[in-house]
This record gives structure tokens, C-alpha cells and sequence, in this order.
């Protein structure tokens, strides 16, 4: 599951690949700070483009809330919801029958830039993170849904059955996050989808030709420790191979 990302790249930057305009001006000194290691469970702001307004990119915090709640139940419901894995990740094959998904399936659909994620990796009963990266170093297009409370974005990242890479790499769960190619982006955010389109958009393979993955250091699962640093995204050489 898609538990962890990074996102290194400057708001102009995301501004300049999506053709878009960050929503308020007073986001841009916080969302220019790299961030190395984005961890779900702590909910951070991440930025999003969302289908109502496609032509912004807004913050929302990762682990999508059901929008009969309140801004100020959003924290509750996160502690609530931390044993059905926080919102973090929305299974794509529930898509339409999930209380929450299927609400925003058809009209609050998003895409979350990010620079990479992480996969955990499965040997002899220990975790071992593996990074995920263009191998250009551009922006991965991940598929999400949202939801809207009294102007707070929550949101979750989908995910489907892993192609061979991500099977190798996430051994366990043999999932992986819905990656978007650049010519389907605005696809995914158009208002005249309906349930077979966005099917259809969601089981297209990408190409796993464009991704770089190699193993980081385990401290990245490590509570003790802070991997919201640079080093975090070096490559760590471990005894086993895959």
C-alpha cells in the first residue's frame, strides 16, 4: 500500500508540468520546503489538483473523511480510523460501493503530484522500503479521490493489483498506488466519466519502464528517527537481491 511519498519539487515547478495556479499565495513559502519523506499516518498537507477546480493546485490532507463530518471532527475521526488504515489508500475495487468512495468517485476525483513513494519489501520476516522514482526525475501523477469539509480537502490515494514490479518489490500485499500517464491526466479529471470510464482509466497499465526502484535505509520506518531528510532517498545496499 501507499503509505509513504516524497514530493521535492517546487510549487512553480508543479505550477509550470500541470498548467495549473497554486490556490492562495500564502501556501507557497510551506509547500516549497522539500519534503523527503511524507509519512500518511501523521496526515500531512499535501498538494492536489482537484476535478472541480482543475485549474488550481490546493493543499488537502492525506486520509480522505467521509464529508458528513465537521472540520473540527477530522482529527477524531482519524484516531478512529487508524485501524481501517487512516484513509490513506483507497482500494480501487471498492470504488463504487465504499460509503465514502462512491461519493466522490464521479465528481471528486484528483491527482496527487509526487516526486516518488515507497513500497515495503518483504525478506526473512524484516521490511525493507524501496524508493519509487521517474527515471527522469519527473513528477509521478498518483490517482486519488477527495472530499470537501467546510474548505478543508481530505484525500486518499487509490491503488489496484501490483503489474510485475511492484509484485516483486511489494511482496506481501501485492498492491500498487494508480499512476497516471501524462496523456490521461486531464482524463481523470473530467466531469463526463461515468463508472465504466473511470474503470477503464484506472486498469490501464502505466509504464514501468519510466519507474527507478532501489532500496533505502530502514530508519525510513524507524518512529526515533527523523526521514524527512535528503539522505533518506539514497540507495542502501543490502545482502539479499531480488
Amino acid at each position: 500500500m501507499c503509505f509513504h511519498t516524497s514530493q521535492t519539487k517546487s510549487v512553480v515547478q508543479l505550477e509550470q508540468r500541470y498548467d495549473v495556479r497554486l490556490v492562495e499565495e500564502a501556501f507557497r513559502d510551506s509547500f516549497d520546503q522539500p519534503q523527503y519523506h511524507l509519512n500518511g499516518f501523521a496526515h500531512p498537507e499535501l498538494l492536489l489538483i482537484p476535478q472541480e477546480e482543475p485549474s488550481v493546485i490546493a493543499p488537502g490532507l492525506w486520509g480522505i473523511v467521509p464529508d458528513n463530518k465537521s472540520a473540527s471532527g477530522i482529527q477524531d475521526y482519524y484516531k478512529q480510523a487508524v485501524k481501517y488504515g487512516g484513509g490513506l489508500n483507497a482500494r480501487s475495487e471498492k470504488l463504487f460501493d465504499h460509503f465514502i468512495y462512491k461519493r466522490s468517485a464521479l465528481s471528486r476525483r484528483c491527482i496527487i503530484p509526487v516526486t516518488g513513494f515507497f513500497e515495503p519489501h518483504e525478506h526473512q520476516g524484516k521490511k525493507y522500503p524501496f524508493h519509487f522514482k521517474h527515471q527522469q526525475d519527473e513528477v509521478l501523477s498518483l490517482a486519488g479521490l477527495y472530499t470537501f469539509i467546510d474548505g478543508v480537502m481530505t484525500f486518499t490515494i487509490l491503488t489496484k493489483s501490483a503489474s510485475p514490479l511492484f509484485a516483486k518489490i511489494h511482496n506481501k500485499k501485492n498492491r500498487q498506488p494508480v499512476l497516471l500517464s501524462a496523456d490521461r491526466e486531464q482524463d481523470w479529471l473530467s466531469d463526463g466519466l461515468n463508472a465504466n470510464d473511470v474503470q477503464d482509466l484506472i486498469d490501464l497499465p502505466f509504464d514501468d519502464g519510466l519507474l527507478n526502484t532501489y532500496p533505502v535505509s530502514r530508519d525510513l520506518f524507524s518512529p526515533k528517527v527523523d526521514s524527512n531528510v535528503d539522505w533518506v532517498l539514497e540507495e542502501v545496499d543490502y545482502s539479499f537481491r531480488l
